[in-house]
């Protein structure tokens, strides 16, 4: 990914949707601009500029009284995964084929680290397991070579949030996700499609199903 100037607009939106997602700011929660503002020490027209972006995505929605935060529910949550189960195969078999010696090395680097935060148990470690999953797709996505699968396929997996670093907070899913991602590496590593594919569906099902399992 090319590097760009982030302006204070793309930062305080960046910190607004980061916060909505992870679930900061509930559902149904009433937020001003003036709230905002004081809140992040800046004036009220890139809180404006960032408001208007967070409401294009339906992340928030305009309110009488200010902002509402729409986020993200457990039907939306579902249906990113039903989107994702018809995506994820086919981007997979793109990353067998395309998948350069260094994407590999990058992969194989942040599951040593996965495996290594998850095997300490200690109360910073879910924060970190989160970051390294995203981090894990976005090598995953970026490798499939295609501008439109990334795009698609990161932004839903950003979306939820939430709902992931709730279901990797149990260390038991956690342990599956590593070794689901694992095989996932194994089949890209081998350059084979058709195990690439297969891993990666089995992983986004068994996340699904996960999901549907937790009481939020």
């Amino acid at each position: 990914m090319e590097h760009r100037s982030i302006s204070i607009s793309d930062q305080i939106f960046e910190k607004l949707e980061r916060d909505i997602l992870s679930g900061k700011y509930a559902r149904g929660e009433l937020l001003s601009e003036q709230r905002l503002s004081a809140e992040l020490g800046v004036s009220r027209t890139p809180v404006r500029e960032a408001i208007r972006r967070l409401e294009q995505e339906k992340l928030m929605e305009d309110a009488p009284r200010g902002m509402i935060v729409v986020g993200i529910s457990r039907e939306d949550m579902m249906d990113m995964y039903e989107i994702r189960l018809q995506l994820e195969g086919p981007m997979a078999r793109r990353a067998a084929l395309n998948i350069s010696d260094e994407q590999l090395q990058q992969m194989r680097d942040t599951l040593d680290l996965q495996n290594y935060y998850c095997e300490r148990q200690r109360s910073d470690s879910s924060d970190q397991i989160k970051n390294l999953d995203s981090r894990f797709h976005e090598l995953l996505y970026s490798a499939g070579g295609s501008r439109a699968f990334y795009d698609v396929l990161s932004r839903l997996h950003k979306k939820i949030t939430k709902f992931r670093m709730a279901s990797i907070s149990r260390q038991s899913r956690a342990m599956e996700s590593i070794r689901e991602h694992e095989a996932i590496y194994a089949a890209l590593a081998a350059h084979d499609p058709d195990r690439a594919e297969e891993a990666a569906l089995l992983h986004t099902r068994n996340a699904r199903a996960s999901m549907a399992e937790m009481e939020l």
